[in-house]
């Protein structure tokens, strides 16, 4: 029976078995990290040095396995022992508050608590070699994408990508923003309190927040875990950042609108729509149970279940399900590739090839040419991802308006991870001119 990994319950325990998740179970790091800060009691002060590790070994990981091959050479290594490496060496090179006798000393309790004595050794060995010697310099790579790649940590045919879309200046400002912590920001539930409101609530009970400056529905929380406060449990804000806030916002939804939200899951733009409801409705699809019960779940939480009908079904299969023209708006928050999380979810990153994003564009074609019956004369279709791809963003709408003459494009908007320090986003709003 494989022996479950041991954190001992300390900062660096709990990030290496996170990180080993992640490798080993494909899991998402932003999941992991917020089930543990739910869990463990720990400090404010402990809570932001775990984000940091986590998000931190993540965001740079080609940097730091390039600087972590030589002294390991070709040696097997089981995979806790290579995350606990490389997440001592991510606080050696990028965290300076932190000493290095107290990284060393944590890391080799952690390899002892899980290890035998062999690779308690070997962990020890490893570190104070890296701490005597002198670290590879990707600087002195010679090719100029590898030495990229390497660098801000990104894979080549990403790197291509964005400078073909984007060109070298854009993109470097990019690359620049992200591996920069992500930052927790919530959405105020409208119905309930102002953003002003919840600001104030907040700093009374000890956070620490500001008012985002791309939407005027959310904060940034700057000192605090937002899920332990009283206006979280009251369903008054939800996660959500400021990016996604701006395609329900740019939606326009109407109090008494037919509203779907045929990609729904985890819900947060359900919410958003919600909150804008008095008599309308807003039906949320996704094809995973788990994931509607999830969203039932938070709409109670925010008092929104009246307004929301969570159903499980395929997007592509509601046309059968609904009558013709039902809806005033519908909301395709599409699959996508994710790259604009890079931040949020670095191994997003080292997971996606260019062929996996080539294929999601005839997905996300398929999902909007089903829906377009559904949509009422004059009503609003819109579209939207979390990546900056324009292969899934800007091609899939301009396919999409060359297959379907009876849509119009309104307006749509890129919004790139430099420039708000938020996730980057697409959003297209069309609207339908006749059947």
């Amino acid at each position: 029976m494989k022996r479950k990994f041991d954190s001992g319950h300390s900062v660096r325990g709990l990030a290496v078995g996170i990180l080993t998740r992640v490798q080993q179970e494909n899991a998402y790091s932003n999941l992991l990290l917020n089930q543990v800060l739910q869990t463990e009691h720990l400090t404010a002060r402990d809570q932001a040095l775990l984000t940091q590790i986590v998000y931190g070994s993540l965001q740079h990981r080609l940097t730091l396995e390039y600087w972590l091959t030589p002294f390991i050479k070709n040696k097997k290594v089981l995979p806790w022992v290579y995350e606990l490496l490389l997440a001592a060496l991510f606080q050696l090179q990028y965290l300076d508050r932190v000493p290095a006798r107290a990284i060393l000393d944590e890391s080799i309790k952690v390899a002892k608590i899980n290890g035998h004595d062999g690779i308690r050794k070997f962990v020890t060995g490893v570190l104070h070699a890296i701490l005597r010697q002198k670290l590879p310099n990707p600087q002195e790579i010679k090719d100029p994408l590898q030495k990229m790649s390497i660098c801000y940590s990104l894979p080549i045919w990403l790197l291509k990508q964005l400078v073909k879309e984007n060109g070298k200046a854009k993109t470097a400002a990019i690359l620049k923003t992200i591996n920069q912590p992500p930052h927790q920001v919530v959405r105020i539930n409208q119905s309930y309190l102002s953003t002003a409101a919840a600001k104030q609530q907040l700093e009374a009970a000890g956070f620490m927040c500001e008012f985002s400056r791309l939407s005027p529905t959310s904060l940034i929380i700057k000192h605090g875990v937002a899920s332990q406060s009283k206006l979280f449990s009251a369903g008054k804000l939800v996660f959500q950042d400021e990016s996604a806030a701006q395609v329900v916002a740019g939606m326009q939804v109407q109090p008494a609108d037919q509203v779907l939200d045929a990609c729904a899951a985890p819900g947060g733009k359900t919410l958003q729509i919600a909150d804008a409801l008095t008599s309308g409705s807003v039906t949320a699809l996704d094809i995973h149970p788990h994931k509607i019960k999830l969203i039932e779940k938070n709409a109670q939480r925010c008092g929104f279940s009246p307004q929301v009908k969570a159903k499980c079904l395929d997007a592509r299969q509601a046309i059968m399900e609904f009558k013709p023209a039902t809806f005033d708006k519908i909301l395709v928050d599409a699959p996508c590739s994710g790259i604009g999380l890079l931040r949020r979810k670095p191994e997003i990153r080292y997971r996606k090839t260019a062929a996996g994003v080539a294929r999601l564009q005839q997905l996300q074609l398929e999902l909007l040419a089903s829906l377009t019956g559904l949509v009422k004369n004059n009503g609003i279709l819109t579209y939207s991802t979390c990546t900056i791809l324009k292969s899934e963003n800007d091609q899939v709408i301009t396919k999409f308006l060359n297959q379907h003459p009876d849509f119009k494009l309104l307006r749509k908007r890129t919004i790139l991870p430099d420039e708000f320090d938020s996730d980057g986003f697409f959003m297209a709003f069309l609207e339908k001119t006749q059947d």
